[in-house]
């Protein structure tokens, strides 16, 4: 099998992209299910530059008749999937930010130990 270039450096930016997820993870800035749809989404890429031959299997089973567009539909969907997931991530910081301007707003007035359950002295400016 004759390579090209393009399946030579599909692979390799593929891979570099994977390792720098994991190393997202490693420094705790990604979770491990958003590396691991990284991982999978470029792991894709890099087999569909591989194996082309793979689409015509992908457009069979699909039943979209032009390889081309049996891509193009895989893909959407899979965007359109990251997409939800980032929104419900947005969705939970949000409301972790609301929760935290919450406290702090509380324990700003002197009220954060009625809303803890503990008896903590009322924080003051000047401390």
């Amino acid at each position: 099998m004759r390579l090209t270039p393009y399946q030579i450096i599909t692979p390799l930016i593929s891979a570099v992209a994977v390792f720098y997820a994991w190393n997202l993870v490693l420094r705790r800035r990604k979770s491990v299910l958003e590396a691991g749809l990284w991982t999978l989404f470029w792991g894709a890429i890099s087999i569909v530059a591989l194996y082309p031959n793979l689409l015509s299997y992908l457009s069979a089973i699909t039943g979209i008749e032009n390889q081309e567009n049996a891509v193009i539909v895989t893909f959407l969907g899979v965007l359109f999937f990251m997409v939800f997931y980032l929104v419900i991530r947005l969705e939970e910081l949000e409301q972790k930010y609301a929760k935290l301007v919450r406290h702090l707003a509380l324990r700003e007035a002197g009220l954060a130990e009625a809303s803890e359950g503990q008896s903590k002295a009322p924080m003051t400016k000047h401390q």
